[in-house]
């Protein structure tokens, strides 16, 4: 049999420059190049933030009058007056020509001090390392901060709250440095190179999305802060052999499921140096986690999580002693989500916390003493998000829609939970997000749909008046207008003992008569990510609209177990069951769009997806072999025990308490039942979902004689980004498997088709 590695490698051929002579592509159509390539095709945003009390917002812009710089402008919300709050050529270090590249920046309470950020590095999956410059605006000096310190070795930099103080973390141990004196002092004294203090191994940051491990207390006289301790734990090595004239061996400490974690507690530390005080929160450090270190205005604050994840307590901390008191405990019988939207209230005494204990996502005021806890939000109703809190009017805004789980508004409701209504207006559908100023009387809005680029403007709060556009799209639209149109809808799917399914499809604009077309399912379905939602989609849902260009049908369905706001049944239903019952969610809601659109050929069904959908993807074809013909799974899971405990552990529970569930739910348990044409896609340097998942599937499926396609790519994350050209090369490979293994359109149409992968190199 041909193999089909040898396939994909010829339809490389189709990603050559167009020759000399050869008709130039359609400019109505889109393309792999066009898309992913030069970038016309990029939507415009602005990066804002608002200052300290009620002074306007900030941005960076291009230097009218130094070359290559930036300035960072001041906006005033009400009438609209720029003035430039810190030009460029103050950011020029001494000796050097030109101003430091921002990463980004921040300033002092006072505004008198900025703290800029730049020449950054990866740690783990973000760019967490640097190096960390001070501008005192008065004097006009420029200085470095960290002494004599390697370059690019601070981590977090941030101003104390009060006082001329900066702390940041270098190495395992945080430091303090006095702005005035230039004194530096370490505050920690890390005994060995398994002890962080300050920062996070790789399972705490990935999964709490915890970057920086220390909080300034009101006063900027104490430092709360993490230490983890990964001794004990198991090391995953990842292997650069192109690089070098021999392989180099990266480890790190990664906790797989019901492997051992890193053990976690909390310190208080005086910003002079002085003696860490421990907080006694007890258990085992290694069987628990802390996902959440808040100082507020009533005090130091912790959560605590159980192995389990179906428990966090809440509990304050005596910052002196280390002595705690649980304040808050919630259960559940599935798994509790971390609470971040904290806010305190009437004079500190009560504080909001959401919680699904009704069965939805409502808001709570809580008393600090331990108290009764009283319902704020509406019954019915899940809040996707805490805005903001009006404390003098005693109003809470929050993101939530009620009825229609792809979309989210901004509504408001009283403290004492009446008269809720909606701000966002009506004639307004699709996705918000509001950024409101510490006044209250200003946002920064940003709004999009499926086909509709984002629009940002300024807005009065709460009227929601615009008092300005800051970002309207209009060229990308304009060029989005000029294209050869396509068709989008959002649907509900019926998949039986009434369930509904919130689906999306993109499809060529008008449909032959009598025509099948094939129809391609984009999928995720895990508990992390919708992807049925009304936002703009940019270059993945323009892939997905160049497809449906050249005759494809493409579909996205969230299946239960998707966090969308539907109730907690809706997302825990899932429980146990990952890559169990969102598959089956999938293949009927598949059977069911086939029944219902006679336009779709049921032989040229075929899905992809990537990470959670990855697996996803492995799981359909495996599983419903009858039903998907053709996958390309990105970056999959294969096997649920080769993941992280903190992630797999949450929705899955133990190994050793759920056997049967982590060997259903991995498709590598299927594979022998493949039928279709599958391609592998991986970055053999990805940390999180690591390459040697899939290692053992193509093992696996070579043990029963299944042929199948793989493109490995070198070093590359989980991204699949890195390096010149990967992505487009990426994207080219996924559309040319497309075109062979699942023709578009009616099959007279197919030589035309092809125009779409010209142009990738």
């Amino acid at each position: 049999m041909k193999s089909r590695l040898c396939v994909v490698l010829g339809l490389l051929a189709l990603s050559q420059p167009r020759a000399w002579g050869e008709e130039a592509p359609d400019p109505k159509l889109l393309t792999v190049e066009r898309i992913f390539g030069h970038g016309d095709l990029h939507s415009q945003s602005v990066d804002t933030r608002w200052l300290v009390g009620g002074t306007g917002y900030v941005s960076l812009e291009p230097s009218a009058t130094t070359s290559g710089g930036r300035d960072i402008v001041r906006h005033d919300p009400a009438t609209g007056k720029t003035d430039v709050l810190v030009p460029a050529g103050l950011l020029i270090p001494s000796g050097q020509d030109s101003p430091l590249d921002i990463d980004d920046y921040a300033f002092s309470p006072d505004l008198s001090r900025l703290l800029i950020y730049t020449n950054s590095k990866r740690v783990w999956r973000v760019h967490s390392r640097g190096d960390y410059w001070v501008l005192d605006r008065t004097s006009r000096e420029l200085r470095k901060l960290g002494g004599d310190a390697p370059p690019s070795s601070l981590r977090h930099a941030k101003f104390a709250p009060k006082g001329p103080t900066v702390a940041y973390a270098q190495g395992n141990d945080l430091y303090a440095e006095d702005l005035d004196s230039r004194v530096i002092t370490q505050l920690t004294h890390s005994t060995s190179p398994d002890e962080i203090n300050g920062g996070f191994d790789w399972a705490y940051e990935e999964e709490f999305s915890l970057l920086d491990g220390f909080r300034f207390s009101p006063d900027g006289s104490k430092i709360a802060y993490w230490q983890l301790n990964t001794q004990g734990m198991s090391e995953f090595p990842l292997v650069n052999e192109t690089d070098s004239l021999y392989p180099r061996i990266k480890t790190i400490k990664y906790p797989k499921v019901g492997e051992k974690n890193a053990a976690c507690r909390v310190g208080v530390v005086s910003t002079t140096g002085a003696r860490t005080t421990w907080v006694n929160l007890g258990g085992d450090p290694r069987n628990e986690y802390i996902p959440y270190l808040e100082w507020t205005a009533a005090g130091l604050f912790v959560q605590r999580l159980n192995r389990a994840q179906n428990q966090d307590e809440l509990i304050r901390v005596e910052p002196t002693s280390g002595s705690t008191r649980v304040v808050l405990t919630e259960r559940d019988q599935a798994w509790v989500d971390v609470v971040d939207e904290i806010h305190w209230t009437r004079k500190n005494s009560e504080f909001l916390w959401p919680s699904e204990r009704d069965g939805w996502r409502r808001l709570y005021l809580a008393r600090g003493d331990g108290g009764r806890t009283n319902p704020v939000t509406p019954p019915g109703m899940d809040v996707i998000e805490l805005t903001h809190v009006d404390d003098a009017h005693e109003v809470v805004y929050f993101m939530a829609s009620p009825r229609n789980a792809t979309q989210s508004y901004l509504f408001s409701v009283g403290l004492d939970g009446v008269k809720d209504a909606r701000i966002t207006p009506s004639d307004q559908p699709g996705t918000h997000h509001y950024d409101v100023s510490p006044d209250g009387r200003y946002a920064i809005h940003r709004w999009s749909r499926f086909d509709q680029p984002p629009t940002i403007e300024v807005i009065e709060f709460p009227s929601h008046k615009r008092a300005r556009t800051l970002v309207d799209n209009q060229e990308l639209k304009s060029k989005l207008a000029g294209l050869k149109p396509w068709k989008t809808e959002f649907f509900q799917v019926d998949v039986g003992d009434g369930v509904m399914l919130d689906a999306w499809c993109v499809r060529p604009e008008t449909l032959m008569p009598k025509a099948k077309y094939p129809l391609l399912v984009h999928v995720y379905g895990e508990p992390a990510a919708q992807t049925v939602v009304d936002r703009w989609g940019g270059s993945g849902y323009l892939w997905h609209a160049m497809l449906a260009q050249q005759g494809y049908v493409v579909v996205s369905i969230d299946n239960r177990g998707t966090p969308a706001p539907r109730g907690r049944d809706w997302r825990k239903r899932v429980y146990r069951k990952i890559g169990i019952l969102a598959p089956q969610d999938q293949a009927s809601a598949v059977q069911a769009i086939l029944k219902a659109r006679p336009y779709l050929d049921p032989d040229r069904v075929g899905v992809w997806g990537w990470s959670g959908g990855g697996s996803m993807s492995l799981n359909a074809i495996f599983k419903f072999p009858d039903l998907y013909k053709v996958a390309i799974a990105i970056a999959p899971v294969a096997n649920q025990r080769l993941y992280d405990s903190i992630y797999q552990e949450r929705y899955m529970g133990l190994p050793t308490n759920n056997p049967d569930g982590f060997t259903e739910g991995s498709p590598i348990t299927f594979a022998h039942q493949l039928k279709g044409k599958l391609l592998l896609i991986h970055g053999t340097g990805d940390d999180n979902c690591h390459y040697q998942g899939t290692e053992a599937l193509i093992n696996e499926l070579i043990s029963h004689g299944k042929p199948f396609s793989m493109m490995a790519y070198p070093n590359r994350s989980h991204a699949i980004s890195e390096g010149r050209n990967t992505t487009l090369h990426l994207r080219g490979l996924m559309t040319r498997y497309l075109l062979e293994n699942l023709p578009p359109g009616p099959k007279s149409a197919l030589p035309a088709a092809k125009v779409a992968a010209k142009g990738t190199h």
